[in-house]
């Protein structure tokens, strides 16, 4: 196994799990649980949901926790189901270099590059990137299918090879690509950092982002700010913050 020395593996990293209080240790554990369930993680490997996912070390997950299989011989075969839990194996493993908006090159553990041959059967035997090289991930109601060069989708044949036959993409031709490349969670109620803090506050800080600063002197309304509040309870905040600012005329958006 020499060959995939190079072949880095990375721990998934959820980010915002903070330490709680040990009688909020099981309900942490569960919601972190369900977290992994709603991404679809297995071992460390989530389930990509879109081209914007795909950069790294990925593998392609043909069946339930079975993958891709590079072999010696620049071949491919649908490796042995793993258990629950259990990611794919190094030769399971590829990198993803994306070429545009759309398309994708794949190379193997071994340093060879994906492609197909003439009969539609992939290969990974090129030590560049061709016009056969090139891939298309399709991702459409959730679900997800691989285009290849010769406009067909992936899938696996009866002798286990893995082919690209296929002008449509039907359950056989359903996969999902994994990734352990790290993932970033964001919070629901992540703001700005110019909405943070009171409205005053906030005025503030827009006052800063936008003043021209002719005679380098800060300009803020002096106005009863209570109609801020109620501009924020009513999601009209940024409009009141605007039409305030404008009253100064200092603002180089608002002239």
């Amino acid at each position: 196994m020499s060959e995939y020395s190079h072949v880095k593996s990375t721990k998934l990293v959820l980010k915002g799990q903070n330490k709680g209080k040990k009688k909020k240790h099981k309900d942490k554990k569960r919601k972190s649980a369900n977290d992994e369930d709603k991404l679809d993680i297995i071992g460390g490997w989530w389930r990509v949901s879109g081209f914007g996912d795909i950069a790294g070390t990925v593998a392609i997950e043909m069946q339930n926790n079975s993958y891709i299989h590079a072999l010696d011989t620049g071949l491919f075969t649908l490796g042995a189901p793993h258990g629950d839990g259990e990611g794919p194996d190094p030769p399971e493993q590829l990198t993803a270099i994306k070429l545009s908006d759309t398309r994708i090159a794949l190379k193997s553990g071994y340093g060879k590059y994906l492609g197909i041959n003439s009969d539609g059967l992939v290969m990974g035997r090129s030590d560049a990137i061709g016009s056969r090289e090139q891939w298309e991930p399709v991702f459409q109601d959730g679900k997800m299918a691989l285009l290849a060069a010769n406009s067909c989708f992936i899938s696996y044949s009866d002798d286990g090879d893995i082919v690209a036959k296929s002008k449509t993409a039907g359950d056989n031709e359903m996969l999902k690509i994994r990734t352990n490349t790290e993932r970033e969670v964001k919070h629901k109620d992540e703001l700005a950092d110019e909405d943070r803090g009171n409205v005053k506050s906030c005025e503030v800080n827009y006052v800063k982002k936008f003043q021209s600063f002719q005679d380098r002197r800060l300009r803020v309304n002096e106005e009863d700010a209570s109609t801020l509040k109620k501009a924020r309870m009513d999601g009209k905040f940024h409009e009141a913050l605007l039409d305030r600012r404008s009253k100064m005329k200092a603002d180089r958006y608002c002239k």
